[in-house]
């Protein structure tokens, strides 16, 4: 009977487990030691316009709490107003005065996450 008592007990523990990492790797609980909660983020506003725009493709990204890390260290850039899509693994990063790639990577990379690609689209006439 204890053996018994003991297989469900595992058994429980092993559900709650799984479900709490499949939950996690969709993005729907705070990972990454970012807690339960996520705080939204204010977009930023550019003062100047416009003149092109980035889309860096991260990997590691899980939840609201990653989203907003990059989305936080990007928009302390001066000239630069970032934008994460959880689902395509995308920051789009709009700037007003010429961005460097490497110094977006370095930004990311500190923070854990992969880069596998910058694509650059200008707007300038």
């Amino acid at each position: 009977m204890a053996t018994i008592l003991i297989i469900v007990v595992l058994i429980a523990v092993l559900i709650f487990a799984f479900r709490g990492s499949f939950q996690h790797f969709k993005g729907e609980s705070g990972c990454c030691g970012g807690g339960g909660g996520s705080i939204a983020e204010e977009t930023k506003i550019l003062t100047g316009p416009v003149i092109g725009r980035k889309i860096v493709h991260v990997e590691g990204m899980h939840c609201e709490n990653c989203k907003n890390r990059i989305e936080r260290q990007i928009n302390r850039m001066e000239g630069a107003s970032c934008k994460v899509d959880l689902k395509k693994n995308i920051a789009v990063i709009d700037y007003d005065r010429e961005l460097d790639d490497e110094r977006i990577r370095n930004t990311i990379k500190r923070l854990d996450f992969g880069i596998t690609g910058i694509e650059t689209e200008g707007f300038r006439e």
